[in-house]
């Protein structure tokens, strides 16, 4: 039975102004686990890929500790979305398994045999949901595994999300564990509001409504240990657990307080240096939606990616399409409406806010430059900027009063305060 948002609660420790040790998350994992009525019951736990900070060994191994020996079988299954899958090694480095009695699988999006319909939301409720932005059916996908379990266990962090406000919670399904075609739908919905619009958002968003109504149609029990990452160290400020909707609510208030920060005035240029755990542009492109709210009209974000060397290792569309602002695609629609949604949705997010008419053409509000290993051809093709790599210096940035230097982007949100 779907519990309703007015009776669920979650339970949670920690907050703002600190982090908690080892110890601790680990005596709240046991506990809550224990005291879940797990016993007897199938479990599928459900963990971010490597593109999340979030201590996966220590709390799957809490995971493990709690459930050996009481659930009848637990399946982990890596919410890849529709990134690249993790090889066995990286799964190992990841979760810091193997745990016995625990199989751990990616979710393999592109098998249709691997995925469930569990129905439809019909054109009316959708146009409900999104505040009249769509107004067409969307079937409900996801991994058979999900309702092949009794109980569903979502574990992940909480931080500003492009397309959703807040991550988190019932995303891990939609799209963690999704089929192609409602991940590209609630993406193009988010890029239809505009990344810069939605990211940060507190509260629930139209796409988190659109996300949460999918969910409800799980037959499984639904539970989530929300978590919220301290950037840059891996240590928790937060864990909050229950159903899916209390915990990531629970979770996104102190993820409000500790992933957004402010600046007084717009910045002329920013050098977003990307963490190695972005492998392609893809992923790293979270350098840009975290920073674009601060630049200036006219400016420039550089994208610092000497390790990235392709745009997408899943997506080739991307390069086909190149990178355009909302109204490009918008106003051509008889034209790109038969691309996939969500690799529209990623071209949007990455280029930012713009205009297009058929008379001026695209004018974009700033300039994206990439110093990756992506050679230049391919990056100005895909209607981008290219900076070779070798000539960037982040110290020498950071000396110009103009640069705003961003190291390990991609987590933390960086907006404008408002007088």
């Amino acid at each position: 039975m779907t519990e309703t948002l007015a009776a669920v609660h979650a339970d949670r420790i920690g907050g703002a102004d600190g982090t908690l040790d080892d110890g601790t998350v680990r005596e709240f994992v046991i506990r809550c686990l224990r005291d879940a009525g797990l016993d007897g019951r199938s479990v599928c736990v459900i963990i971010p890929d490597g593109t999340r900070s979030c201590p996966l060994p220590l709390l799957l191994a809490a995971i493990h500790e709690a459930l050996a020996g009481r659930a009848t079988n637990v399946t982990v299954l890596v919410a890849l979305g529709t990134h690249a899958p993790m090889s066995d090694e990286h799964l190992a480095g990841h979760t810091g398994g193997p745990y016995p009695g625990f199989e751990i699988r990616n979710h393999e999006w592109w098998r249709p045999e691997s995925l469930v319909s569990l129905g439809r939301l019909d054109a009316e409720r959708v146009g409900e949901l999104s505040e009249g932005r769509l107004e067409q059916p969307v079937e409900v996908v996801l991994n058979r595994a999900v309702v092949e379990h009794d109980v569903c266990l979502v574990v992940g962090p909480v931080f500003p999300h492009e397309v959703v406000g807040f991550s988190g919670g019932n995303k891990y399904f939609f799209p963690g564990v999704a089929g192609q075609e409602i991940i590209d739908f609630s993406h193009w919905l988010g890029a239809l509001i505009t990344s810069a619009r939605i990211i940060g958002t507190r509260g629930i968003t139209p796409v988190r409504a659109l996300i949460d109504e999918a969910a409800a149609l799980i037959p499984s029990r639904r539970l989530a240990l929300c978590l919220v990452v301290e950037s840059g160290t891996g240590r928790l400020h937060a864990a909050s657990f229950g159903p899916p909707e209390a915990a990531w609510a629970a979770s996104a208030e102190v993820s409000a307080e500790t992933h957004v920060r402010y600046l007084d005035a717009p910045v002329r240029r920013v050098l977003s240096v990307i963490p190695g755990k972005y492998e392609d542009m893809w992923t790293g492109a979270k350098g840009f939606y975290k920073v674009e709210p601060v630049v200036a009209d006219g400016g420039q974000v550089i994208l610092y990616a000497p390790h990235i060397t392709q745009i997408s290792a899943m997506h080739p569309e991307i390069e086909q399409i190149g990178y355009h602002c909302r109204d490009y695609f918008g106003k051509q629609w008889d034209r790109f409406s038969g691309y996939h949604w969500g690799v529209l949705a990623h071209s949007t997010h990455l280029r930012g806010a713009g205009t297009w008419d058929p008379v001026d053409g695209e004018r974009d509000r700033v300039t994206v430059t990439l110093a990756t290993g992506i050679p230049e051809e391919v990056v100005r093709a895909a209607n981008l900027d290219y900076l070779d790599p070798a000539s960037v210096d982040p110290q020498r940035f950071a000396a110009d009063p103009e640069t705003f230097v961003v190291p390990q982007a991609g987590e933390v949100l960086f907006r404008l305060r408002r007088s």
